[in-house]
């Protein structure tokens, strides 16, 4: 039997499956989206797609694949050397809307030194693996190629530095750049919606034998959170010792919030310091409230607020340690719990309770103009020299998943030695931890991988479970028609 061409293969199924009776498909009931994340089967593999970006201008993705047993595996998926220089920032949208019979996908974008944003397609389900595998899998670093993963092009809407980047829905990118702006897009044909731009801060304390040149001084945007809401945007720029809250229905200033000295030496911000706010983070707060709190992280600390602008406590109770990301952990509705995971220079990711009944009250001082912010209590630890990890953690995020034993937390984190470790840590253990009297060591090492590239951001998602009827590829179409076609010949035969 002669080979059909693509063109005709594909027609062909499309006729194939206007064809094909439906028998099967009446008494079945599709579920709910919604209540697909809490069908939790312990027996089953789970799949994480993670990238790396790193100071080696290169885009790495793998799966890691989780046993039923607690193990972990990695392979790798691709490749990309994305930027001419450092990777700074990445960012995943959510999964496309699924369409029977094909992939859904996921949002990839990248950003450098350089003003340009690369964009990609990520497949949302693990690969197939086929006949011309074996080799690849023993290798001594496992290759797992999907064909799905592909540059799409680049982004041009700033003039300097990317510094980050964020998908607050599937429709929506919001990037930053040191040249002052935030730009918000459109993923369909990516068209500017529109560009909030930042002041220039003026110069302050610089020395006398300044040599910048005119306009050299620190200048840009260095984080933003966006609220649930899509109406709020808190940003804290360079140079800068405030906060600026930016409406994003008009795309206008909303407000200027100025960080007091007293609270600049409470997060370790001295007199030669910048004061400037590193990142900020929208969190969950008591009673399952959304975003009822905001963190705004500095070098050394973290200092959350309220959504009347005021400073509740700060995070860590000292500040002798960097430290580099931090994230709030989504508990459960009924919880009243509100955690934020903290990577340090240290190896450690600290977890800590800013609730209203596990502040610690300062001691009170002579002076009552002077008035120290509450500490956050210490609950519990994750990595650190107690798990044999001494590096930095660069970047990390974390993955909830429902499981039989009840909810799981699975956090990926990029070390600057290269590392990939991948921690578990389940919802039960985080509440008992918080009624322990003291600091509790957490988390049981699920896997780690070499990249062999220092790594500067991370990004993760679950993978979805791909479904029966989608096709990889047109070659496997064809083999699979070619299979139908015999089967059919054989029939006639008969």
């Amino acid at each position: 039997m002669a080979k059909r061409k693509i063109s005709e293969v594909a027609a062909a199924s499309v006729r194939a499956s206007e064809t094909k009776p439906t028998k099967k498909t009446k008494p079945a009931i599709p579920p709910k989206p919604q209540m697909q994340p809490k069908r939790a089967i312990a027996d089953e593999e789970f799949f994480l797609q993670i990238v790396t970006g790193s100071y080696d201008r290169v885009l790495h993705g793998l799966i890691a694949t989780v046993k039923p047993q607690g193990q972990a595996s990695f392979v790798d998926t691709f490749l990309f050397t994305a930027h001419p220089s450092a990777i700074r920032c990445v960012a995943l949208s959510a999964p496309s809307a699924p369409i029977p019979g094909q992939e859904q996908k996921v949002l990839l974008a990248s950003g450098s030194t350089d003003p340009k944003i690369n964009i990609y397609n990520i497949s949302a389900h693990p690969p197939k693996r086929r006949d011309g595998d074996e080799m690849a899998s023993a290798a001594l670093r496992p290759i797992l190629e999907n064909s799905k993963n592909r540059e799409l092009g680049a982004y041009n809407p700033h003039d300097s530095t990317v510094t980050k980047l964020v998908f607050p829905t599937r429709s929506k990118l919001i990037s930053a750049s040191e040249d002052s702006t935030i730009a918000v897009a459109k993923t369909r044909n990516w068209e500017p919606m529109s560009t909030i731009k930042a002041p220039i801060p003026k110069a302050q304390g610089r020395p006398s034998g300044d040599t910048a040149p005119l306009g050299g001084t620190p200048a840009g945007v260095n984080d933003f959170a966006v609220h649930p809401s899509m109406k709020l945007l808190i940003s804290v720029s360079k140079g800068e010792r405030c906060m600026r809250l930016w409406n994003l229905l008009t795309g206008k200033k909303a407000a200027v919030l100025n960080f007091s000295r007293s609270l600049l030496q409470d997060v370790g911000e001295g007199r030669h310091s910048s004061g400037e706010g590193r990142k900020v983070v929208w969190g969950a707060a008591v009673g399952g409230q959304d975003c009822e709190e905001f963190a705004v992280g500095f070098d050394r600390n973290i200092a959350v607020f309220g959504m009347d602008s005021l400073p509740r406590c700060r995070v860590l109770p000292d500040s002798r340690i960097k430290i580099h990301n931090f994230e709030y952990v989504a508990m459960s509705d009924e919880s009243e719990s509100s955690l934020i995971a903290v990577a340090t220079e240290d190896g450690r990711i600290v977890i800590c309770s800013t609730k209203d009944a596990d502040l610690t009250q300062p001691e009170e001082t002579a002076d009552a103009k002077v008035k120290e912010l509450p500490t956050a209590k210490l609950v519990a630890q994750i990595g650190g020299k107690e798990a044999g990890v001494t590096g930095r953690v660069k970047d990390f995020n974390i993955i909830k998943r429902e499981e039989t034993q009840g909810a799981v937390f699975y956090l990926v984190c990029g070390s600057s030695d290269g590392n990939i470790r991948l921690w578990k840590v389940s919802e039960k253990e985080l509440k008992a931890s918080e009624t322990a009297d003291k600091t509790v060591q957490l988390g049981s090492l699920v896997g780690s991988y070499d990249t062999n590239n220092r790594i500067t951001c991370t990004a993760a998602f679950a993978m979805i479970p791909r479904p029966d009827d989608v096709v990889d590829s047109d070659e496997e179409l064809m083999q699979e028609l070619e299979k139908e076609d015999a089967a059919e010949s054989d029939e006639e035969e008969a």
